[in-house]
């Protein structure tokens, strides 16, 4: 037993989907096991040619009814070459592709050092004026030019090197003396 579908509302879209479902199927029966053969030439990949395969259907599907149905296993065979080729472009550039290069870890003693450093040159940091402390951040932390740091802070440019000039003296101190 077959089941109708009828709408009441739109009785056009219930023939067109039952239309679409016939030539589909028909179509499918007819030419999927050759669809795949000419998709498996192309990429040398069975499950990925089946996969082509199927969404051209499904494309075909969606599109149903054509402006001329005659050319819909030129539509199947286009749609199948073209997802071929984007297939093994996708391919070729993946086995291009070379990760970037990452440095080799770290032993645990040598972060756990390095973190305890961090964290001194934070506290010296932290100990020094305000004004000096902005200016350093800013000068090597965000790597400003004195110019740009001078019109950030409101001071002049030649106050803006003295300071950092100081303020490194004065976080070098505070370095040595934690050591």
């Amino acid at each position: 037993m077959t089941n109708l579908v009828v709408s009441i509302r739109h009785p056009h879209r219930a023939a067109a989907a039952d239309d679409a479902r016939t030539a589909v199927s028909e179509l499918y029966g007819r030419h999927w096991r050759g669809l795949v053969r000419l998709a498996v030439l192309v990429i040398d990949d069975r499950q990925t040619a089946e996969d082509i395969v199927q969404e051209a259907f499904s494309q075909l599907y969606r599109r149903w009814p054509l402006k001329d149905s005659d050319k819909a296993l030129v539509y199947l065979r286009t749609s199948v070459l073209n997802a071929s080729r984007s297939s093994l472009r996708r391919r070729k550039v993946s086995r291009l592709y070379t990760p970037p290069h990452q440095a080799p870890h770290d032993s645990a003693e040598s972060t756990a050092v390095l973190n305890e450093e961090r964290l001194e040159v934070q506290r010296a940091l932290q100990s020094l004026p305000t004004r000096a402390r902005e200016v350093l951040v800013l000068r090597y932390y965000l790597d400003l030019p004195f110019d740009e740091i001078a019109q950030i802070l409101g001071i002049s440019a030649s106050t803006a090197r003295a300071t950092a000039s100081r303020g490194l003296t004065a976080l070098t101190k505070k370095l040595k003396e934690a050591r």
